[in-house]
């Protein structure tokens, strides 16, 4: 039956008459009379009698009227759904993140989402594989990914959205852990390294090498761990020094002290499918980089933001195209704004 007879029905019973309802409804009394008499006959029994002045449900009307009033509130709550999320006010995302990006600007981004998206389902999903994660958004998986290195392909859109220094973390009590200026890139020569296997997060493992090789350094890798946690806890137990995002000094491990890495930095990206024409994702990106522009280096002093700053000699830290780190230039520092959105070529 359609939602359309239904709606005649309710009208009558709640108007008591044709009439109120022919009114009500705009038709015409002889019309919504016929409509009627129709739908009796398709039901086989009558669905109102007449008591007086007004009509009242049978008992077969009754059950009509009460299925007829809940099926039509379903069917205007679905309607209504449908123009929210057309409006990318309701729905579902699934975001994946790098495990730097929760102990940052990602963690104070989440309870922003939930005040100005309240009526959307956020799922989200740690990863430690750049890779995977854009990938993951390629295939459909993800909606959105917030990670370091990003994959190179035409079908992605990135946006650089926080960008923080290097960090050499380093055992308790180690002679490199005492001094409070950044450590120099030779640092890395002076102790072995604990570091991401290449098969787990291999543009990661990559850049940790690079910064080696730019400085002249053969690295000596002493052990691998396959998470932060891991990381953290073999250098606690004097396996090495581990290169990780600034922000992972949140955890506060025991037996670990930080020091950040001169002229280096990294960066968070917003990576999404550049043919996504889902409003959902669009409204998420915005949350996430007002959460960036209201965040300045004055919150914390070792993180850097949206935008590039300089290091203690006053040299800008600098990424390649793909995000990874590299050691600053000794060209005089600017702020300079990374927040272009842009397609990645292959």
């Amino acid at each position: 039956m359609e939602l359309r007879l239904l709606g005649y029905v309710v009208a009558i019973a709640e108007e008591g008459s044709i009439s109120g309802a022919a009114r009500r409804l705009h038709l015409t009394q002889p019309t919504l009379s016929r409509q009627l008499r129709e739908m009796e006959r398709q039901l086989g029994t009558m669905l109102f009698v007449r008591e007086g002045r007004g009509l009242t449900p049978t008992p077969a009307g009754q059950v009509l009227v009460h299925r007829a009033t809940t099926v039509l509130a379903e069917a205007e709550a679905a309607l209504q759904d449908v123009r929210l999320a057309a409006q990318g006010i309701t729905g579902r995302l699934v975001a994946t993140f790098a495990g730097s990006g929760i102990n940052g600007p990602l963690g104070a981004a989440l309870g922003r989402v939930r005040r100005e998206l309240p009526r959307v389902h956020l799922q989200l999903e740690e990863s430690f594989n750049d890779a995977e994660m854009s990938t993951g958004v390629l295939e459909g998986r993800f909606d959105l990914a917030v990670q370091r290195l990003p994959m190179r392909d035409a079908r992605l859109s990135t946006q650089v959205w926080w960008r923080e220094p290097l960090t050499l973390f380093l055992p308790a009590g180690h002679p490199l852990a005492y001094p409070s200026e950044p450590a120099p890139l030779a640092a890395l020569g002076q102790i072995p390294l604990v570091i991401w296997p290449r098969d787990v997060s291999p543009r990661s493992y990559d850049e940790i090498i690079a910064l080696c090789h730019g400085a002249g350094i053969a690295p000596q890798i002493s052990a691998e761990g396959r998470s932060v946690q891991t990381l953290l806890a073999l250098v606690a137990a004097k396996f090495g020094a581990a290169v990780l995002a600034d922000s992972h000094r949140a955890l506060r491990r025991i037996g670990v002290t930080p020091r950040p890495l001169a002229g280096t930095s990294t960066t968070l990206h917003l990576v999404w499918r550049s043919d996504d024409t889902n409003p959902l994702v669009e409204r998420l990106r915005t949350v996430l980089t007002h959460v960036t522009d209201a965040t300045t280096p004055a919150d914390n002093p070792n993180v850097m933001g949206p935008t590039s700053t300089t290091d203690a000699s006053g040299s800008t830290a600098l990424t390649d195209d793909s995000g990874a780190a590299r050691p600053a230039s000794s060209t005089p520092a600017r702020q300079t704004r990374q927040r272009g959105v842009r397609r990645q070529g292959r």
